[in-house]
């Protein structure tokens, strides 16, 4: 009977196998899975069952202890040592207890005592199914993190840059905690994903903290968990922990992390395994000058230091960006955009970017989106960036010397320009009015422009 609606239930049903020379129980359990919705297999030993797997996908095991052939847990070790995370159950009995516990270590995920409730092994097979399912879905998702992170990789030309990747080469393969430095927006957690897509590791998880964000009420149980939960330190475990804005950690968790990486238990017991990868904006060595950083966990997070350049010391990288930046958002967006015009260019080099990389990607996207023509040209900068001091013919007048900050260029082009332009041409090339042009003029002590308004 049970064979008969095997045959009616949907191909794509959980297959799940019976290690059991007990035919009437293996017969009873067949019976109950079956109604249930799940494809039976029966095997009456060790040897039947692996063959069985080996010939079929299966994505459940159920075996009994004793087996005419060895035990279930030899059955566990075989199907450990060729099938990876295959969930396995052991069927035991009450005087074989401590089997089921060796089953346990062995690899099995759960074990039913018999005589067993129906619906207690019902609930075992779905638990381990669903866990299964999870882990393939999360294995999933870190392959297309993967993916993503290869198809973006780090640009950078500039001997700084050059520098920061050979940093990421060297230390990658290694265990030992990083600290990435640089300003806001410079791509500090890039630098982490490439240490960990670079690493022994990068098959395990990837797990951020915003050290910053996290509320003070909560940060203990986030980072260190209890009873009901592992906590983001232990969600890590095998793979990578991302310590972002680790300067904002309260001086009282600095020590609990300390104490955590070196003992590499969480809660003084619990076994943890991770490769610390922190990020900071701030000098973390004065902070512990000044005691807001413990010295003890600021030398246990550098043990690697790699300070990221802001982007205007990047030079020639910036154009690079630009223009990786604008093709990635052409092709999302179904836009043409192949480059920029010279005036375009002169902006994005001559601007200071005090928002770093972020605040790059960030204006090109909108010019992409918003732009009518190819190239992008000043136009398209005025429609994106018209609080900004350098737009349209303003951008190339100093000639692309060097990066300037925005209090910086509009002193200098007050400067050269004064003899030549009216205020009010001064303050429309600037982008600002004639009373932000005439405060600034009282706080420099410069001139009014010799050519007056028409």
């Amino acid at each position: 009977m049970a064979r008969l609606a095997r045959s009616a239930r949907a191909a794509n049903a959980p297959r799940v196998l019976v290690i059991d020379d007990d035919p009437g129980l293996a017969e009873v359990i067949e019976l109950l899975l079956s109604r249930e919705g799940y494809d039976v297999e029966r095997a009456g030993s060790v040897k039947a069952g692996l063959e069985r797997i080996a010939d079929r996908e299966v994505d459940l095991v159920i075996t009994d202890l004793k087996l005419p052939d060895g035990t279930g847990l030899d059955a566990i070790r075989a199907i450990r040592a060729g099938h990876g995370n295959l969930p396995i159950i052991m069927i035991t009995s009450y005087s074989s207890l401590e089997s089921a516990i060796g089953a346990l270590r062995a690899g099995a995920v759960d074990y039913i005592i018999k005589p067993f409730d129906n619906d207690e092994l019902l609930h075992a097979i779905a638990r381990a199914l669903d866990e299964r399912r999870i882990r393939r879905e999360n294995a999933v998702l870190k392959r297309s993190l993967r993916n993503a992170h290869a198809a973006r990789p780090i640009l950078g030309e500039s001997p700084g840059m050059h520098r920061v990747l050979e940093l990421v080469r060297k230390a990658a393969p290694s265990d030992a905690s990083v600290l990435v430095s640089g300003e806001s927006g410079t791509g500090k957690e890039r630098i982490a994903l490439a240490l960990h897509y670079a690493s022994p590791r990068a098959d395990g998880p990837f797990v951020t903290v915003d050290c910053g964000a996290i509320p003070r009420g909560e940060a203990e149980h986030e980072l260190f968990g209890d009873a009901r939960s592992d906590g983001l330190i232990r969600e890590a475990d095998g793979g990578t922990l991302f310590l972002d804005q680790v300067s904002e950690l309260a001086l009282a968790l600095q020590g609990k992390l300390h104490r955590v990486l070196e003992e590499k238990t969480v809660r003084r017991s619990v076994p943890v395994d991770v490769r610390v990868v922190a990020a900071t904006h701030r000098d973390l060595a004065a902070c512990v000058e000044r005691g807001q950083f413990r010295k003890d966990l600021y030398y246990r997070l550098s043990v690697i230091s790699v300070p990221v350049p802001p982007l205007r010391e990047r030079g020639g990288d910036i154009l690079l960006l630009a223009r990786s930046f604008a093709e990635r958002c052409a092709r999302e967006h179904g836009k043409r955009v192949t480059g920029f015009d010279a005036e375009f260019s002169a902006f994005l080099q001559n601007y200071a970017w005090p928002g770093n990389v972020r605040e790059l990607e960030n204006l090109v996207e909108r010019a992409v989106i918003l732009a009518e023509g190819d190239p992008l040209t000043g136009r398209d900068l005025a429609e994106v960036a018209p609080a900004l001091p350098m737009v349209r013919a303003a951008a190339p007048l100093l000639g692309g010397a060097r990066p300037l900050a925005i209090e910086e260029y509009i002193r200098e082009v007050i400067e050269r320009f004064q003899d030549s332009h009216t205020e009010t041409e001064l303050a429309r090339m600037l982008g600002i009015g004639r009373k932000a042009l005439w405060m600034r003029r009282r706080q420099w002590g410069l001139k009014r422009a010799r050519k007056t308004d028409a």
